[in-house]
């Protein structure tokens, strides 16, 4: 499983995971971290990423945002 966590969660995360045998990024590691949701969404998508976010707004972009 391939994780991408969102701005909100902390970097240390990251880190905690990996030792765990977990693929994972933080957006601030990639200079996605002042990036819109929507630029967030389709650079995970690309990469095969589960978003991991505290934003409640995300669901309702993803909905908008699903592939056809």
């Amino acid at each position: 499983m391939k994780l991408l966590l969102d701005q909100g969660l902390p970097r240390s995360t990251v880190q905690h995971l990996r030792e765990h045998g977990m693929i994972v990024d933080h957006v601030a590691e990639i200079g996605l971290d002042r990036a819109p949701d929507e630029d967030i969404i389709a650079f995970a998508r690309s990469r095969g990423q589960l978003i991991v976010t505290l934003d409640a707004d995300f669901h309702a972009l993803l909905v908008v945002n699903a592939p056809a």
